[in-house]
């Protein structure tokens, strides 16, 4: 019932505009609160993946990986698809890591994979990016990349950083993957993720982490990146580079997300049990196969069910659809204690509007309370992943704070239902105001917006009336005049250099 009465009212204000001293919304909330699925419902669409790995199984074999499933225990018929039996799938998921650390270059940026504990990340190929200047699509170059890098260096609630942009102004293959390496240890510490085109570029790249890393064979010992990787594709077969990829990350020690990204109606059903059941079958395969080549590997198993529209065709991000298929995805892998990973965020949107904001709210705030362990695609992306914007790197952050809150939930118990602050109130002065309690609370319980607009109408006027995409613009342009890491030595960056071919 007491009230703070020193400092005046001042100081008062001043306490309540300072930041809080702790974060109210911390990465790793705990997930599955919504669960779209049944039990039995779960057991039906996991029966039928088993049926079409023992009935169907996969066709496009690598003789390499056929080699391999075989002696593992899996079932070729001579009819060029590979098959497995329920009781090998459940040797590989028993087999599985169920807990994991993502570490980052800087150890306080590490985090653990598995549980029920959400963390949200990027990822994503845009090959145009939202200029900020001209606010219009062009294509992404590699100096975006590592402007879009140190920009998400500096955002709370993003986990991990995967390349969100292709440079498409680098054309050779292997420059380009090296390129998009250096990139990625100039300008974060965080854990990173990145994609090789080809399994020949894995050991050059290797060694580039290795110089970043502080000697050969450091990184392996403690790797710092993840590799993504799509080696089954839709429908039920595999894909040959990505199998020599996948081989050549577990060779290195590089923890993996195998990538299943069936497409609606198109790579797998339109119904959403069925496209459930398909690729849940095909991310089990991804998970056999890394069982067959060294069991217990790092592998997120990463179900991401995309969408399309089926009037057109084309790739849908933002809607309902893919907001309860990739929780189910999310629920279904944790029921499997699975490290799960699924997508969110990726508007349709091309401008920084309503759509893009009901879109991006509505499918995180799905992934999050639907336990996905780590969430990709949930920062930056914009027009069905073919675009990246700095506005929406800085805008998302914000959003995925606020879904945090959300997973938070409601501390209940004595103190917080304050039955003595209430009588305090109604029988001093009436209000709740500066009391213990509020103060208490606002360190606590509430979550502030940087960006978010909560001013009157007047107000907002006065400010020059300005719209949630012109705030994001001014705060990325302030961030990347600021920020400018390198967090490589200018020895570890000459000995790149003397190696590779950069293009920075």
């Amino acid at each position: 019932m007491s009230r703070r009465t020193t400092g005046g009212r001042k100081a008062r204000l001043a306490q309540r505009a300072a930041p809080p001293a702790l974060n109210p919304a911390p990465k790793g909330q705990r997930g599955g609160q919504y669960q779209p699925l049944t039990e039995a419902e779960i057991k039906a669409i996991y029966s039928t993946a088993l049926r079409l790995l023992s009935g169907l199984g996969l066709g496009e074999v690598p003789p390499r990986l056929m080699a391999d499933l075989i002696r593992a225990g899996a079932d070729d018929r001579g009819d060029g698809r590979v098959r497995f039996a329920p009781a090998l799938v459940e040797d590989a998921i028993a087999g599985a890591a169920k807990r994991f650390p993502l570490h980052g270059r800087d150890p306080d940026r590490t985090i653990e994979v598995g549980g029920d504990a959400v963390h949200f990340g990027t990822g994503g190929a845009a090959v145009q990016t939202l200029d900020l200047d001209s606010g219009v699509y062009r294509p992404s170059t590699l100096r975006d990349l590592h402007n879009f890098t140190r920009l998400q260096d500096t955002l709370e609630n993003v986990s991990w950083f995967t390349r969100c942009c292709v440079a498409t102004d680098v054309p050779e293959i292997r420059d380009l993957d090296i390129n998009t390496a250096y990139a990625l240890m100039k300008n974060t510490t965080k854990p990173v993720a990145t994609s090789f085109t080809l399994a020949e570029t894995v050991a050059p790249i290797v060694h580039l982490f290795d110089i970043a890393a502080g000697g050969d064979g450091a990184f392996s010992k403690r790797p710092f990146v993840k590799a993504h990787i799509s080696p089954i594709i839709s429908p039920m077969r595999f894909g040959e580079d990505a199998v020599e990829v996948l081989y050549e990350c577990i060779a290195y020690n590089i923890p993996v997300s195998n990538i299943t990204a069936a497409q609606s109606g198109a790579t797998a059903p339109a119904t959403l049990a069925g496209f459930l059941a398909q690729s849940l079958a095909e991310t089990l395969a991804s998970l056999v196969m890394v069982h067959a080549i060294k069991p217990g590997f790092p592998m997120v198993f990463s179900n991401w069910p995309l969408v399309i529209d089926l009037r057109t065709g084309a790739f849908a991000g933002g809607g309902g659809e893919i907001a309860v298929l990739n929780a189910a995805s999310a629920q279904v892998s944790n029921w499997l204690g699975l490290p799960s990973g699924v997508a969110c965020s990726m508007t349709d949107a091309k401008a920084i509007d309503a759509q893009y904001g009901a879109e991006k709210a509505l499918t995180a705030l799905a992934a999050g309370l639907g336990g996905g362990n780590l969430i990709y695609e949930s920062s930056g992306m914009t027009a069905s992943l073919l675009g990246a914007s700095f506005e929406a790197f800085v805008l998302d952050d914000e959003m995925i704070g606020s879904v945090y809150r959300t997973m938070r939930g409601i501390e209940v118990s004595e103190e917080t239902l304050g039955y003595e602050a209430i009588c305090g109130a109604v029988l001093g002065e009436g209000h709740f105001l500066g009391t213990d309690q509020t103060l208490a609370a606002m360190e606590r319980d509430y979550l502030y917006p940087k960006l978010a607009d909560r001013n009157t109408p007047r107000g907002w006027e006065e400010d020059g009336a300005k719209t949630a995409w012109e705030r994001a613009n001014t705060e990325a342009r302030r961030v990347l005049a600021e920020h400018t890491p390198d967090y490589l030595t200018p020895a570890q960056d000459a000995v790149i250099r003397a190696a590779f071919k950069i293009l920075s």
